[in-house]
């Protein structure tokens, strides 16, 4: 199984991010816990009923974070997939909760309605064929028949497509399937969620600055620890690219590396999943540390902010 494990992007304020997500949009709130490296910041995890991978949006919220500035070498637009017929849905649930969205196009002959959230991330909804008969979760407000699927996929900015490509071919086993205009679309073999790609290749533009509303870096999935081994040996033998060493984020493992066009990738494990230390029915209750923070843990609650609702 290949694609997307998850995305992760900065945010600003925690509370206007949890709203967003979790009630404009009915992404489950998966997983309370913080930034590992900055533990005086919380990491949220939206995604769907168990947090699969393929439907894993983060997000590190640092308040007062300077706005990120679009360009190339960082993903353009993350999407999310829904019914094909359910366009029309959030057309009239966006007006309604204020959310300014463009009028819906059509890319590689799927509708498409995009917007932003509250703090400049660029993300889009896209009219999935089969997207009706995928699971869906639903917060009770937004019905299930039009509730999110995961992701589409996403939109990276580059300078030169060639190598960025060579690496989503060989290392994560996409393949390309179609080219419009500019942006040439690399699709995984697999589960539906996640397994689109689109490289925008554009000249002349200036690197973009990481900042709120911008993604920090993308994930994609290793079955396990010998797969994720493997794809690290062909970065290097193939594409003399190096990655980290592997960090243990609890819910999976991970490896880090630049791609040529200068994106940040993780090479993610599916095991264990969010239910690791909490029970699928109460993912997103609880404030959940790694074992070497629980010793800090009433500091760290101490400067966290409270999530009314989770």
């Amino acid at each position: 199984m290949s694609g997307i494990h998850h995305v992760t992007a900065i945010a600003g304020n925690p509370l206007r991010n949890f709203a967003f997500y979790t009630r404009d949009l009915g992404l489950r709130f998966v997983k309370k816990t913080v930034n590992f490296d900055d533990p005086g910041t919380y990491h949220f995890y939206y995604g769907d009923e168990s947090g699969r991978p393929g439907t894993i949006l983060t997000f590190f919220p640092w308040e007062g974070a300077p706005a990120g500035r679009r360009g190339v070498g960082e993903t353009q637009e993350t999407a999310f997939r829904v019914p094909q017929g359910s366009l029309s849905y959030w057309s009239q649930r966006l007006q309604q909760k204020g959310i300014t969205f463009e009028t819906p196009e059509n890319r590689f002959g799927e509708p498409v309605l995009t917007f932003s959230d509250p703090d400049g991330t660029a993300l889009a909804l896209v009219g999935a064929a089969g997207a009706e008969d995928d699971p869906a979760w639903s917060n009770d407000d937004i019905p299930a028949e039009h509730a999110i699927r995961g992701f589409h996929g996403v939109t990276l900015l580059v300078a030169d497509a060639s190598k960025t490509a060579k690496v989503l071919t060989d290392v994560f086993g996409f393949r390309e399937i179609a080219r419009e205009g500019s942006v040439i679309r690399f699709k995984a073999s697999g589960a539906a969620e996640g397994s689109i790609v689109d490289i925008q290749e554009v000249k002349g533009l200036a690197r973009g600055g990481q900042g709120r509303g911008s993604v920090h870096h993308i994930a994609f999935r290793a079955k396990d620890d010998a797969e994720q081994a493997l794809m690290a040996e062909k970065l290097v033998g193939n594409h003399g690219l190096h990655a980290t060493e592997q960090k243990d984020r609890n819910y999976f493992r991970s490896i880090y590396f630049r791609e040529p066009g200068g994106v940040l990738f993780e090479i993610a494990t599916d095991i264990p999943g969010f239910a690791v230390d909490e029970p699928v029915a109460t993912l997103g209750r609880d404030l959940k540390l790694p074992r070497f923070l629980e010793p800090h843990r009433s500091e760290i609650e101490g400067v966290l902010p409270e999530l009314q609702g989770a």
